[in-house]
């Protein structure tokens, strides 16, 4: 059997096979960066299983000051900010698995549209946000 014919196919192969798991170890690297959580006490990231979310999901961030809304790309990020004080209305659109929040403003701009949290996060945000507008012009909250 000569081995020498397939010695440079099989070198060919190995070269091959490490390019390929150096590709795949970087892509699951970005991945993995981009969708670490933020940092943060009220952050909420949506589902990997939810549209448009499968690889980099989103995440809303509520603080008393403002609701932000962090989509990530493969080349940076987008994210969309609404001040508290700004929020009009807030709908959560529950499906069967997963629940869809959406936060429009009283000057009429585009809302933020939240896909793929669990009906428990969209409730939790909604809180929140009533949280922190009630704080900010001074009603009290019922507990």
């Amino acid at each position: 059997m000569d081995t020498t014919a397939s010695s440079p196919a099989l070198a060919w192969m190995y070269w091959l096979g490490g390019k390929l798991v150096f590709v795949v170890a970087v892509f699951v690297w970005v991945v993995a960066r981009k969708g670490r959580p933020m940092p943060g006490a009220n952050v909420f990231k949506a589902s990997r299983l939810s549209r448009g979310n499968r690889l980099l999901p989103a995440q809303v961030a509520i603080t008393p000051d403002s609701i932000t809304l962090y989509q990530p790309q493969w080349i940076g990020k987008i994210e969309n900010s609404i001040h508290i004080a700004h929020v009009s209305s807030i709908k959560i659109d529950t499906n069967l698995v997963f629940s869809d929040v959406l936060i429009e403003t009283t000057g009429g701009h585009h809302p933020i549209i939240c896909h793929g949290h669990t009906k428990g996060d969209a409730i939790t945000m909604k809180q929140l946000i009533e949280k922190h507008q009630s704080e900010r012009y001074g009603k009290k909250i019922e507990a």
